[in-house]
């Protein structure tokens, strides 16, 4: 395990070292993604001014929401990047010479690259996120440090897992499938609002399938001090982001099996 770490901050190292080539290039990325994450959290805005509140939920409080799952799914879009273009790697049959190397193809796809352009959305999040809590003068103890920590690393762990997720599809499909970005960027728009506001059969589904709720809607809810307002035993808001864990480990174990299914694209 130790050297499996030695080597992934290896990997990230020269990541660091290939992007910082060209600096005035990846500022200009991640004052693009800054900017671009920006004008999502205007239409928000936009919507609050024209209707006020969303049910009983103010703007102060859907942008905790927005910001919590706005800085995770930035973490994991950075850490999985080369899940994220695996089907060129099937279909090119580069795939062959991670498997022939003595380290788990997992690590070796973990390390393709650590995107720092995804610092503009991660740092547009944290902005929203601490203004959020600073206007509804949310007490900084360690109850709240705890569901904010574990709320970020589940959320991490959930987005890493899908992005894991439809790479394993592609050993089947060849061909990465598009419609998995229903639950990548798709998620992502559907967490910066409570699950609350849906319908119940799609509280449900991401709630028990893809426990989007589970990472960011109950522990934030204990954060708003609102669990007793939605019925939600609080002592569930404190464990709820393990669900996301669960879900990556879960992801894994299916990775292997595409694994032992691949034998190759002729490539």
């Amino acid at each position: 395990m130790a050297n499996a770490i030695f080597i992934y901050i290896r990997y990230i190292s020269i990541s660091f070292k290939s992007q910082m080539q060209y600096k005035v290039s990846l500022l200009l990325q991640v004052v693009g993604q800054f900017l671009g994450t920006i004008i999502e959290f205007l239409g928000i805005l936009a919507l609050f001014n024209r209707f006020n509140s969303i049910g009983t939920w103010t703007l102060n409080e859907i942008a905790l929401f927005y910001g919590m799952i706005n800085i995770s799914f930035a973490c994991a879009d950075a850490l999985g990047r080369g899940f994220d273009t695996f089907g060129k790697i099937i279909k090119s049959g580069d795939f062959d010479r991670l498997l022939l190397r003595p380290r788990s193809t997992v690590l070796q796809l973990l390390g393709t690259e650590f995107t720092l352009r995804r610092v503009g959305r991660f740092l547009q999040g944290l902005v929203v996120m601490g203004w959020s809590l600073s206007t509804l003068h949310v007490p900084f103890n360690f109850q709240t440090l705890w569901l904010l920590t574990t709320s970020f690393i589940g959320g991490v762990a959930l987005f890493l897992g899908i992005v894991i997720l439809q790479a394993t599809l592609t050993f089947w499909t060849i061909e990465s499938l598009e419609i998995m970005n229903i639950l990548t960027y798709g998620g992502v728009e559907t967490a910066q609002y409570p699950i609350s506001i849906y319908s119940k059969w799609f509280q449900r589904f991401f709630t028990f399938f893809v426990p989007l709720a589970c990472v960011g809607y109950f522990p934030l809810l204990a954060v708003l001090g609102k669990e007793d307002t939605f019925l939600v035993p609080v002592w569930f808001c404190y464990i709820s982001p393990m669900a996301g864990v669960i879900f990556l480990i879960v992801v894994l174990q299916l990775w292997k099996v595409g694994e032992r299914y691949y034998c190759s694209t002729g490539s």
